[in-house]
């Protein structure tokens, strides 16, 4: 950390904690925007505290391959009602914020494929077709991220 400043070095590695960091100030503003938050009050009915632990538990998962989280991450977010492209672009742009943030370059942009391949996913499953948001991979050694 630098002595005159309280924001930390970003991180080279995810960590639990890290991740723990990452999504409980990703999902605070989210609470806080003016589109998502609705949309994530309506569903969840005053139960953010079990729903961050799940999605700490979801990116753990994702990012450390802890294998703490199960669920059906699809059908849940297909019973959810009044979501628009918008909504998409505004949750990739704050995590991609957040990201940058709290991560080193090489560890923010592979999670920010992480969510990108789960929006794509959501996305086809409510409009049926792929958001504007796909990227390729600089990394050659890569597949595209555009393949599911």
């Amino acid at each position: 950390m630098n002595p005159e400043s309280t924001t930390p070095e970003p991180a080279a590695a995810p960590t639990l904690e890290s991740i723990t960091a990452l999504v409980h100030g990703f999902y605070a503003d989210v609470r806080q925007d003016a589109l998502l938050g609705p949309v994530f009050e309506q569903a969840l009915h005053g139960r953010w505290d079990a729903h961050l632990q799940r999605l700490v538990d979801f990116w753990s998962t994702v990012a450390l391959g802890t294998r703490s989280f199960r669920g059906n991450v699809f059908g849940k977010h297909m019973a959810l009602e009044g979501v628009t492209p918008a909504h998409f672009a505004a949750w990739v742009g704050l995590w991609q914020k957040h990201t940058q943030q709290l991560f080193a370059p090489d560890v923010a942009r592979e999670l920010q494929l992480a969510a990108h391949g789960i929006a794509r996913n959501l996305f086809r499953g409510y409009f049926g077709s792929d958001p504007g948001f796909l990227e390729q991979r600089p990394d050659a050694h890569h597949a595209p991220a555009t393949q599911a």
